[in-house]
């Protein structure tokens, strides 16, 4: 029995499992939806693209060791990699999901205004952003996770004002149109998106100053910035049956 244990509790009676972390991270790059992946450097899969992620380590949380791996995995800075919005998904412990040993995975999902082109580093040969909807068969169950992670971000910008996280912090009401047409695949009015936009309390604030061009033969277009509302009262819902 291991010191420290309470009496009749015997820790080796139950077969050890590590606990990884998986990340999917989104942004919008040239009007599209894409996703972080890098190329495993070492077996199993090695060659294969995946999620960023890795073990965590014996004395170090889940969030932690996800902020860690993003950094060590894709050469983005440690601040970087702390100041980006991670969010948990799910657990995934499917028992044969990694041929090494017994592996639970908790995965996180993070929004990001437009980064630099990543480098690979750690057990990462390369990484790189690839278009949501052409990562190919990804290692492990990847597939599995990106496609729930697409899922949520969907969904979370229906009720709250997430779709900010993928604006610079100042923005105008085109760019953040864009974000949502790009995450929903769906084209949006953009008379009536501006509308409820700036009719939702709290959801964009406006910033003082002159407009800002945005390209073309336009007017120039007001900033805004993040407000200070978390949730979409009420929520800005996607439309059915209009796709891009």
């Amino acid at each position: 029995m291991s010191a420290g244990a309470p009496a009749g509790y015997d820790p080796h009676a139950f077969e050890p499992f590590a606990v990884t972390v998986d990340l999917a991270v989104f942004t919008v790059r040239a009007s599209g939806l894409s996703v972080l992946l890098v190329e495993r450097g070492e077996d199993p899969y090695k060659g294969h693209w995946a999620l960023p992620g890795g073990f965590v380590q014996p004395r170090e949380s889940a969030e932690d060791a996800a902020r860690r791996e993003l950094a060590e995995e894709t050469g983005l800075t440690g601040s970087t990699a702390r100041a980006l919005h991670l969010e948990q998904l799910r657990t995934y412990s499917d028992p044969d999901r990694d041929p090494r040993m017994r592996v639970v995975s908790v995965a996180y999902a993070a929004l990001v205004p437009d980064l630099p082109e990543p480098r690979g580093g750690g057990d990462a040969a390369s990484a790189r952003w690839v278009l949501a909807g052409s990562t190919g068969p990804l290692a492990f169950d990847h597939d599995r996770i990106l496609a729930d992670a697409h899922e949520r971000i969907g969904a979370k910008l229906e009720y709250t004002c997430l779709a900010t996280a993928f604006c610079p912090s100042e923005f105008t009401l085109g760019e953040l149109q864009q974000v949502y047409e790009t995450v929903w695949g769906v084209e949006l009015d953009r008379p009536n998106f501006r509308r409820k936009v700036l009719t939702t309390p709290g959801f964009v604030q406006a910033v003082e100053g002159p407009p800002r061009r945005t390209g073309g033969r336009g007017k120039p277009a007001a900033l805004y910035r993040a407000g200070a509302a978390t949730a979409l009262h009420p929520p800005l819902l996607r439309p059915e049956g209009r796709s891009t």
